[in-house]
């Protein structure tokens, strides 16, 4: 009775669970093998794997893996050397450093629509635009920042969201700092560089880890910023695996080839996933 009560308590809450995760999973796979495309809701039937293959060979396909591939990368180096920068300018204390500290964190909690919007209309705009009168100051042409470079864009607007998170990460991970380590290392001669290569870096290398896992894992589905900015163009410029997924579903009303896609995607998120989740395995054992 001890053992069944508990149990028997948590029951409706791990079915409850299992049926959200996996109904949508079965409807997915079920989708992804039968021919639904609701422009043509008369033409249904089992078709194997066609649907993956129809995605697979998309001309936009590759480019998207390209993208995707670009945008998860360029991001995360961004934000990991961009935040272990700031986390170290704001580790000594000085006036106002809890007030900096939020000011730095503050862009995380702006929802990504509201955020791409921003950056569309207010930074990046060619005409009146901050950027561009940065530009017209210096004498120079103000650049169409989304149309001439719509990747460059869109990962500097997703970095700057996502660069609070890193270094609220890493503001944490240096409190924990061995501070008379650290005195005993400018007592024996250590300059900055030394402190930072043997003492720092080593000690951020779990939050790092820890980082460019949860920053991989959710940046892989990133969807607002390009919808909201460069609508995936110009061409396929800046069309991602979720975009792609997106214009099958919506704009091509073909709900089988996107179920495929996005089974395709959970099959990438998963590999990154098991490879991160090593990663993190090691450096929490070291």
């Amino acid at each position: 009775m001890k053992r069944l009560l508990p149990r028997a308590l948590m029951a409706p809450a791990v079915l409850t669970l299992f049926l959200w995760m996996i109904v949508p999973l079965g409807m997915t796979i079920y989708f992804s093998v039968i021919r639904y495309n609701l422009l043509q809701p008369d033409q249904t039937g089992f078709i194997g794997l066609e649907n993956f293959e129809y995605f697979v060979t998309d001309p936009s396909f590759s480019t998207a893996i390209i993208n995707t591939l670009l945008l998860l990368g360029w991001v995360i180096v961004i934000t990991v050397v961009a935040g272990i920068a700031i986390a170290l300018l704001t580790d000594e204390p000085f006036p106002g450093r809890n007030v900096v500290r939020v000011l730095l964190i503050s862009p995380f909690f702006i929802m990504p629509t509201v955020n791409a919007l921003l950056w569309k209309h207010m930074m990046m705009n060619p005409i009146y635009g901050v950027l561009a009168q940065v530009w017209s100051f210096f004498g120079a042409a103000p650049v169409d920042w989304l149309t001439d470079w719509p990747l460059f864009s869109v990962i500097v607007i997703v970095s700057w969201q996502w660069l609070p998170f890193a270094t609220l990460i890493f503001v944490t991970a240096l409190q924990s700092m061995n501070r008379e380590q650290l005195e005993a290392s400018r007592m024996d001669g250590a300059n900055y560089l030394q402190q930072l290569r043997y003492l720092y870096i080593p000690h951020l290398g779990r939050s790092v880890a820890v980082v460019v896992m949860i920053e991989m894992i959710f940046l892989l589905s990133v969807f607002a910023e390009i919808y909201t900015t460069t609508g995936g163009g110009p061409g396929d410029a800046s069309t991602n695996v979720a975009f792609l997924i997106f214009k099958q579903a919506l704009l091509g009303f073909d709900a089988g080839v996107a179920s495929a896609g996005a089974l395709f995607a959970v099959v990438l998120a998963n590999v990154a996933a098991v490879f991160l989740i090593r990663m993190v395995g090691k450096n929490l054992d070291k």
